[in-house]
């Protein structure tokens, strides 16, 4: 067990991508074995100390940012073991401290592929779990609560748990099942869950698995040990392509064209368009990503980056389909950057990255908190939504962008405050674009989590009364509260 108490060194895990300040601890511990977790959890509770689970530090939501306590680093659990092949895909099992661009790695030899995609590859394996997080290819391949098989976890006393998906489902509104030292009844909130893309809260259906009530808990519930993922087989190719819109209707009228043209290829219909990602910039966005490639095109008003899995088989008429639906909505040859290898696809996933990277830069140079929002709503409600953003947004004087996985119907707006006021004017326009989720039947969070950040959110989602089933969960587990306390609730 290493513990760190130097200020100089514990700072670094003060910071994560939200930018959130002010977060202290008393020390930093560093657990080299699931036995560690489990030992010091249980000293932990015994002493009614509270612990910050910390990953890769790349959150956007304040979750791993403490106030008081002890952080947790699962920093040394990186072990990667058991990758199995079969004809469709396999499997591997890999600690909570895994790094995403690692795991990727490790399988890429056996003709292995992770689908989960997220934005910071330094993502970690557990972060990722907890947070039920998804990124730009969940379109076509969902988020990770997909791809979780079986789960191993440490509870807030010490208590290890190993579940495989299917073994402890609820039953009678309650989820049961026992460890060396309790046996935990947890009841399964009555909330309706947004039928969209959600990371809000905890997981809640009937007939539930009790893996999925560890999957999106954000550090609350327990710390992710290790994790056996289910994996497909690599595609031989994938299409990528960036296209830039004159006009920004014109991008997101192509950008549903194509959805539901991809929605009916899943279903079984004709033709052989099938997106695995569709991403929407607006024009602040191209500014900003101008600034570091000028390569951009002039006077375009918005981007949709999207990709594709082929095979040798399909490659042309993939890409004669694409062309068609480009050509449908303006866009000429000279409009698109378009990548068929490994090294110019790399090319366009690193411009692709750079955008939340300048985000970042932005807020890190006015020295002020996120304001964000994490919205997706059912797709019928997306041209609404989209109407409702652009209405609130127009002639306001901050610095603002509007991005992401339009495929899912999710978008990212991003308010820069540059002081005090703007950041209090920044809020209540964002809280307006929560409201109008809610009344859509979206949600608040789709892949980000609430975080520290955004609890009033959650409760515009579920009320007092969704809070208080949740924090019923939440005794059921960790009775003193040790685990993530702020994160989720006050």
């Amino acid at each position: 067990m290493i513990r760190k108490k130097d200020p100089s060194i514990i700072q670094a895990y003060l910071e994560d991508a939200s930018n959130l300040s002010g977060g202290y601890t008393d020390e930093v511990v560093i657990p080299e074995s699931r036995s560690e977790v489990c030992s010091f959890l249980k000293e932990a509770t015994e002493r009614r100390q509270t612990v910050t689970i910390s990953g890769g530090g790349t959150g956007t939501s304040g979750g791993r940012i403490p106030f008081g306590g002890i952080i947790l680093s699962t920093e040394k659990l990186t072990a990667i073991n058991d990758i199995t092949t079969t004809s469709s895909g396999g499997t591997v099992r890999a600690e909570g401290g895994v790094r995403i661009q690692d795991l990727k790695q490790a399988i890429a030899s056996r003709g292995l592929f992770y689908a989960y995609d997220p934005t910071e590859q330094t993502a970690c394996v557990g972060g990722t779990i907890a947070t039920n997080a998804s990124g730009a290819r969940s379109f076509k391949f969902g988020p990770t609560r997909g791809s979780v098989e079986a789960l191993s976890v440490a509870l807030s006393d010490g208590s290890y748990v190993s579940i495989r998906r299917g073994e402890i489902t609820e039953k009678n509104n309650e989820l049961c099942f026992e460890t060396e030292r309790t046996r935990y009844t947890i009841p399964v909130p009555r909330y309706r869950m947004p039928e969209t893309k959600s990371s809000a809260g905890y997981y809640a259906k009937r007939g539930m698995d009790l893996i999925d009530l560890f999957i999106g808990q954000e550090g609350t519930l327990c710390c992710v040990l290790e994790a056996t993922l289910r994996l497909i087989r690599k595609p031989a190719n994938i299409l990528s392509c960036f296209a830039f819109f004159k006009g920004e209707e014109d991008a997101y009228n192509f950008a549903i064209h194509v959805r539901d043209l991809s929605l009916r290829k899943r279903g079984g219909g004709a033709g052989a368009l099938s997106a695995m990602s569709i991403e929407y910039f607006d024009e602040h966005t191209l500014k900003l990503l101008r600034h570091r490639y000028g390569s951009v095109p002039q006077g375009r008003k918005a981007a949709i980056f999207f990709e594709q899995d082929t095979s040798p088989v399909d490659e042309d008429k993939v890409l004669d389909e694409w062309l068609e639906a480009l050509s449908r909505y303006g866009v000429s040859d000279e409009d698109t950057w378009v990548a068929l290898t490994e090294k110019n696809r790399q090319d366009l996933i690193d411009k692709r990255h750079a955008i939340p990277e300048g985000l970042n830069d932005l807020f890190r140079r006015y020295h002020m908190p996120k304001v964000t929002t994490d919205i997706a709503v059912p797709h019928a409600r997306f041209p609404e939504m989209m109407g409702f953003y652009k209405k609130l947004l127009a002639g306001q004087p901050m610095p603002y962008f509007l991005f992401g996985h339009i495929g899912d119907s999710h978008l990212h707006m991003d308010i820069i405050p540059r002081t005090q006021d703007e950041l209090a004017a920044g809020k209540k326009i964002a809280l307006e674009f929560i409201r109008k989720s809610v009344s859509f039947g979206g949600t608040v969070s789709a892949e980000h989590g609430i975080g520290k950040m955004r609890r009033e959110y959650l409760k515009v989602l579920y009320g007092d009364e969704g809070i208080g089933q949740m924090k019923r969960v939440k005794e059921a587990l960790d009775p003193h509260w040790i685990l993530g306390r702020g994160t989720m609730f006050e």
